[in-house]
């Protein structure tokens, strides 16, 4: 069945509205009023669809974090196992995942958003590290502890290409990323 277009257009500027509110309030601070406001929705659509603020930023970050495993995903297309020594920094598609999102992106390193947002993103980042790295278990690493050291390494990553503003263009944090695992992966600990 395809989507009633008046429900996406409804969600898409409830989720808007919600990025911009979010510049400059924290989310417990956005009511439905104001959101309803900003995305030009009345109140009484905005419950047709959820119950709470909180609803909506949770939805967008899901529909976030899709986009995201999709981006991760790319440099594994047409490749069984991927050789981080072999790995093509144009395949890596995780920084323009974030360049797209930026003003999301920009919000969840706030100190606007509950911390709790930034391990939701963190956990997904480790679900898709786990789920990628279980042909690369060594019996000496505890696999799980691994892929959460992996995943604080993106999310590092992007952390700090938000403190400077994404300054770096998406390429050259690719490039980065493939050298930092060319070298990693070179190294026994």
């Amino acid at each position: 069945m395809k989507p009633d277009l008046r429900v996406v257009k409804t969600k898409r500027a409830l989720h808007e509205a919600l990025v911009e509110l979010l510049k400059n309030h924290s989310l417990e601070q956005v009511t439905i009023s104001a959101l309803c406001r900003v995305a030009n929705v009345n109140r009484g659509t905005f419950y047709l669809h959820y119950a709470r603020v909180e609803d909506v930023f949770e939805e967008y970050f899901q529909e976030i974090t899709a986009d995201l495993a999709k981006s991760y995903e790319e440099p594994y297309r047409h490749v069984k196992l991927l050789n981080p020594r072999e790995l093509e920094p144009s395949t890596i598609r995780i920084f323009h995942h974030v360049q797209t999102y930026v003003d999301f992106y920009r919000i969840v390193f706030s100190k606007n958003v509950p911390l709790a947002y930034y391990y939701m993103l963190f956990d997904e980042v480790r679900k898709l590290l786990l789920r990628d790295t279980a042909a690369h278990k060594q019996d000496e690493i505890d696999h799980e502890l691994f892929c959460s050291y992996q995943a604080n390494a993106i999310v590092g990553m992007i952390i700090h290409w938000a403190e400077h503003d994404f300054a770096a263009t998406p390429d050259e944090m690719n490039e980065q990323l493939a050298h930092i695992l060319r070298l990693d992966s070179g190294r026994r600990v």
